[in-house]
């Protein structure tokens, strides 16, 4: 069986609007295996994207805590958990996210450029340029480097979106709903680049997804109901 890579303790989220309390995840416990596809499933509204977010480090719990090898997010201040998610994890979005004003190469280079200083990107700046367009051609945008994204379709605005989010060496990429806004073939191709990408790097992917379709080419399945964790899958 593979190292866990990451672990969430009793992962509570609520969310207080006033006098009312809204409990979206109620006390999650999971391991997430190194180098495995881990889909975690359930209908909409159930806490997957919440969950997403708290064990990439881009929210915090109310309760309980995650481990991420040694790291303990709640042991972090927001400059260490914000160096933490920029160094070790990657995210790809059902919307993509990407800055409308930049091209492809420069959309990729965004995680890259914030881990730098500016002297250190004077330095390792060209490296960076290097691998992104390297990364790019891999996914089939070599004659796309200059474009802005309003100038792609949506499959190739999305993987942009997974090399900008692969391009640092992440040790995990999250990807939310990765499919969820395309079409039939071009959701195809993603998973299908999704399980190459795993298996050519050996990186460790967590989806969350209602599709069933994306959820099958997970290596485990995990189902999150009303906020908690009911078995595998289905």
């Amino acid at each position: 069986m593979s190292e866990s890579i990451l672990r969430t303790e009793g992962v509570t989220k609520v969310y207080v609007q006033g006098d009312s309390a809204l409990e979206v995840l109620k006390g999650v416990t999971l391991d997430v295996r190194k180098g495995e596809i881990l889909a975690i499933v359930g209908p909409s509204g159930a806490g997957k994207s919440t969950l997403l977010h708290i064990m990439g480090f881009l929210d915090r719990p109310t309760e309980g805590d995650v481990a991420f090898r040694e790291i303990r997010l709640s042991k972090l201040g927001q400059d260490a958990q914000a160096a933490v998610r920029n160094r070790h994890f990657g995210f790809v979005f059902q919307l993509y996210h990407l800055l409308p004003e930049l091209s492809a190469l420069e959309n990729t280079l965004i995680p890259m450029m914030i881990r730098h200083s500016v002297a250190d990107w004077m330095v390792s700046g060209a490296a960076a340029r290097a691998r992104a367009r390297s990364i790019l051609q891999r996914l089939g945008l070599g004659a796309r480097l200059h474009h802005l994204p309003s100038e792609l379709s949506g499959g190739e605005q999305q993987r942009l979106a997974i090399a900008r989010a692969i391009v640092g060496e992440p040790d995990v990429v999250y990807c939310d709903e990765p499919t969820g806004s395309l079409d039939s073939r071009t959701g195809e191709e993603i998973r299908n680049l999704i399980v190459e990408l795993n298996r050519e790097t050996g990186k460790t992917f967590v989806i969350v997804t209602h599709d069933e379709d994306t959820a099958k080419l997970a290596h485990r399945r995990l189902r999150l109901e009303d906020g908690r964790l009911v078995g595998q899958g289905g």
